[in-house]
């Protein structure tokens, strides 16, 4: 099973993880290059290269990091002679010739059940939503946004809104284990992509600042006992978190939400931020 891995952060960190251990590691990884991270911005590699040196597997899989995907890149890809490509989070947009280059296609790990909730945030989108059902999707990229053929999925249920962070390793586990179960089929050529119904599609996009402000009458009303609020301002806070991060502004002051719940049909502030200040727990609102 000859193949290149591509991605870079922590969701597809786990699922790299997950190959390797069912001795299905790949030829090579692609993934961002080291970055100052942290306070001290200190230079850090990504998630997924962190994997491959925590095993010891820098001598048996190249790490490749490159800026920018250009001809040499490419031609440099052309010579792994890969069966496929996997990409799961990379973080780039993949040239169109980059799709020709392995002669089984490449399969893209979407963390949603395609065709719903194509593009970039899918998870935040889903918690958003209140959806009661989630899952990850195998499918073969083309030029369009997630939008190729499918060739399998895995269902996870929700009964209750989940934090982003925990949802977006749940679906990479899940993601790992459909890999490890669809990949020997796939090769050998007894899994068909099956057509998306473009009818049935829905976007996401990439959330700002501004989509993470909660009006302070709005949360007050939470607060109090409406629970359409309640429910709402909670989703929020499981989904917006770490990034692009949720907030209020109590004097003029940005007031962060971190952690909250729904109890009793009123919302529960639990963690908070005052600007400037740690994190502390909540007390109340005058």
């Amino acid at each position: 099973m000859k193949y290149i891995f591509f991605g870079t952060p922590e969701f597809s960190a786990i699922i790299l993880e997950k190959l390797i251990d069912s001795d299905m590691s790949p030829l090579a990884l692609v993934c961002n290059p080291d970055r100052p991270a942290g306070r001290k911005m200190i230079v850090t590699p990504p998630p997924t290269k962190e994997v491959v040196l925590r095993k010891g597997l820098f001598k048996e899989i190249d790490v490749l990091q490159p800026e920018k995907i250009n001809e040499e890149f490419l031609s440099k890809l052309k010579s792994y002679e890969a069966d496929f490509f996997v990409v799961a989070a990379y973080a780039k947009i993949l040239p169109s010739p980059l799709l020709t280059i392995p002669r089984l296609g490449v399969i893209g790990v979407h963390p949603s059940l395609l065709p719903k909730l194509r593009g970039s945030s899918p998870i935040q989108s889903v918690i958003l939503e209140g959806a009661a059902e989630t899952g990850v999707t195998l499918y073969l990229l083309d030029e369009k946004v997630d939008h190729g053929s499918i060739l399998s999925y895995a269902v996870y249920g929700m009964p209750a809104p989940h934090i982003y962070v925990d949802l977006s390793g749940i679906l990479a586990r899940l993601a790992g284990n459909l890999l490890v179960k669809t990949l020997p089929d796939f090769v050998e050529g007894k899994i068909t992509g099956k057509r998306q119904n473009d009818a049935e599609a829905t976007l996401t996009r990439k959330f700002t600042t501004e989509d993470g402000y909660v009006d302070l009458k709005n949360l007050k009303d939470a607060l109090a006992g409406n629970l359409e609020l309640a429910n709402m301002i909670d989703r929020k806070i499981k989904a917006l978190n770490p990034d692009p991060g949720v907030y209020t502004l109590v004097d003029n002051k940005r007031m962060k939400l971190l952690i909250s719940k729904v109890d009793e049909r009123k919302l529960i502030l639990e963690i908070i931020q005052l600007e400037g200040k740690k994190p502390t727990l909540f007390s109340y609102l005058v």
